[in-house]
């Protein structure tokens, strides 16, 4: 992402601080002067009304493997050879892949990964939780991040692939590594060699607890993986590794910023929280709005593997699109009074979890882990608020989330 820009319509803006803290008059301002918007700083096009998003994310003919791929093409000649075993592994990848190809890998970890198998997890993700808000009780204050929000899902994903708990910020820090370079980053040097590391180390040892779950397969993802068979065709090692990683990546990097947006949501809307704590029926209808309120993941992309022509704009075959699903769920032409963050809304078809063939994979789990979370906190925290009002946001783009959420309880 360059920072020689003059457009105050371009994604570059997301650079400053300001802009990052609060990205969404800017996604209005794109959506209201120029919705399908060629950004020439950064040589993308960027969707932002609900109706061009959510028909982008159906159509075929915008390719998420070419997008990939495209992404590749956009770095510097001498970058390229550096980064290629990272975008090898980026290509193996469901999330970065096309049909028929798509419908293979997803087919074989569907096998695995069922809204039916989530919901089993309900008691042991409940004693999760249960455990995590018993250290901080007694402290009378808790870092909502650091305490609940990142070892939750990291904990709970490990758990599921029958991966070592106790390797969990090891596993955080390899995610976060690999994480930074996806989307529309900065890539310094250090960056893409820490990926590089991080891919090095995960993927070792992956391949080493793999060989395990072959050799002795017990009752966890990993192992599932492992065996699972679709007319006669197994995951290759590469896509093990690939999903797997992609499961440690999308499992946790996503629901820890789902539960820190959620609460600062509800703790800067007093009102709504007690509306919330008062009905706790309403827990499961809240975490869609906060999904579309503030979403975890503001930006997903596509390349066009043929010319196509959205909102009345051409757009050329080879050329990169950036879809802009966090301006899409505040498009007041899809939610009345978008900027209201409403528990009670009936949030309709958000896009915060995606549509169509790649819609979220462990959408059922992000939903669990948050409704439970949620629940819980207001619960055995009746008196929650914020303890600081200085917010730190994280600099990734893509993502949005707090590097901290102080709160009182």
């Amino acid at each position: 992402m360059s920072q020689g820009n003059d457009d105050p319509l371009s994604l570059a803006n997301l650079l400053r601080p300001e802009v990052r803290a609060n990205p969404y008059p800017l996604y209005e301002q794109i959506r209201l002067n120029d919705p399908v918007h060629w950004d020439e700083a950064m040589g993308f096009w960027v969707l932002t009304r609900y109706v061009d998003v959510a028909s982008a994310l159906h159509n075929g003919r915008l390719s998420k493997a070419q997008g990939i791929q495209g992404a590749f093409r956009r770095l510097p000649a001498a970058e390229q050879e550096q980064a290629r075993p990272l975008y090898d592994l980026f290509a193996r990848q469901i999330l970065y892949a096309d049909p028929p190809y798509h419908t293979r890998l997803r087919g074989l970890v569907n096998k695995a990964f069922t809204p039916r198998a989530v919901e089993q997890m309900r008691p042991h993700v409940q004693q999760v939780v249960d455990s995590l808000l018993d250290v901080v009780e007694a402290q009378g204050e808790m870092d909502a991040i650091g305490d609940l929000a990142l070892p939750l899902p990291v904990t709970v994903i490990l758990e599921m692939l029958g991966m070592p708990v106790d390797m969990r910020a090891q596993f955080k820090q390899w995610s976060a590594d690999v994480a930074a370079t996806i989307g529309i980053v900065r890539r310094s040097p250090d960056l893409m060699e820490r990926a590089l590391d991080s891919l090095a180390q995960v993927t070792d040892c992956i391949a080493d607890l793999s060989e395990q779950a072959r050799r002795n397969p017990g009752d966890d993802l990993m192992s599932a993986l492992v065996a699972v068979v679709e007319e006669g065709e197994r995951l290759t090692q590469e896509e093990l590794v690939a999903n797997v990683l992609l499961l440690l990546v999308a499992g946790h990097e996503t629901t820890i910023n789902l539960i820190g947006n959620g609460l600062l949501s509800l703790l800067q809307h007093p009102k709504q929280m007690e509306k919330l704590r008062d009905d706790p029926s309403l827990m499961p209808n809240a975490v869609e709005e906060m999904m579309r309120y503030d979403n975890p993941v503001q930006i997903v992309y596509r390349s066009a593997a043929e010319a196509v022509e959205i909102g009345g704009k051409e757009i050329s075959r080879g050329q990169l699109v950036n879809v802009l699903v966090g301006a899409a769920n505040r498009d007041p032409a899809q939610f009345s009074e978008p900027d209201r963050f409403d528990v009670g809304r009936p949030v309709g078809r958000h896009v915060g979890l995606g549509l169509g063939i790649h819609f979220c994979l462990g959408a059922p789990l992000a939903r669990l882990e948050g409704q439970i979370a949620f629940t819980s906190l207001l619960r055995r925290f009746p008196e929650l608020r914020l303890a600081s009002e200085t917010l730190e946001w994280q600099e990734h783009p893509t993502f949005r989330g707090l590097k901290r959420l102080l709160v009182a309880i």
